[in-house]
């Protein structure tokens, strides 16, 4: 009796340990037209026509195109924030070839609901304000691209702080316009950067 108890037994405890193996030998295969996937690595750097920064100098950051080619292009970039560090506008500049009556360009984006009859004026140390049109206004804001002398880039080597004056769309007496502050820390550097790298066009919007 004893012995036909340990054989049923043993039976059981056979039974139980080859249900897992049957049931992973059962397991149906995924339905006809569907992918269960393959493994993606992760991108390692930034994919083509994407932006990325390759240095920063001061308050500048040397940010370029992925373009695949041996020299992507250029610019200084510089984030502007209103005094409650909202952003609010960009500033971009790049070095232009030699022998034209602009030895720099910039590219200067403020917000879609800008007064663009006012234009936009840059000025430097509260000195040489000058006043520059709007180019155009796409998905990322409107465009105003502008051409520094020497003299002018100068300024901006020489000087402590720069300023972006634009005016809201919907102005009023309490606030007529909005000035950003553009510094300079770091520009000395950084267009010496971009001086050695090949012309560039204005950065593409």
């Amino acid at each position: 009796m004893q012995k036909t108890t340990l054989k049923l037994m043993s039976a059981a405890l056979a039974v139980l340990l080859a249900a897992p193996a049957f049931a992973q030998e059962a397991t149906p295969p995924a339905a006809s037209g569907l992918s269960t996937g393959e493994p993606v690595a992760a991108a390692t750097g930034p994919q083509l026509g994407e932006p990325y920064v390759q240095e920063t100098f001061g308050d500048w950051a040397l940010r370029c195109v992925n373009t695949g080619e041996e020299n992507d292009p250029c610019h200084l970039y510089q984030l502007l924030e209103d005094e409650e560090a909202n952003p609010v506008a960009e500033i971009s500049i790049f070095a232009l070839p030699a022998g034209q009556e602009a030895s720099a360009g910039a590219t200067i984006i403020a917000p879609l609901e800008t007064m663009l009859q006012a234009g936009v004026v840059l000025e430097v140390d509260g000195q040489n304000a000058r006043r520059y049109p709007f180019a155009f206004c796409g998905m990322a804001g409107c465009v105003s691209r502008i051409g520094l002398t020497t003299a002018e880039l100068d300024q901006l080597r020489a000087g402590s702080a720069g300023r972006v004056t634009i005016v809201p769309a919907f102005s009023n007496a309490e606030n007529p316009e909005v000035n950003l502050t553009v510094s300079l820390a770091g520009f000395t550097a950084g267009y010496r950067a971009i001086e050695a790298l090949p012309p560039t066009e204005a950065p593409a919007e």
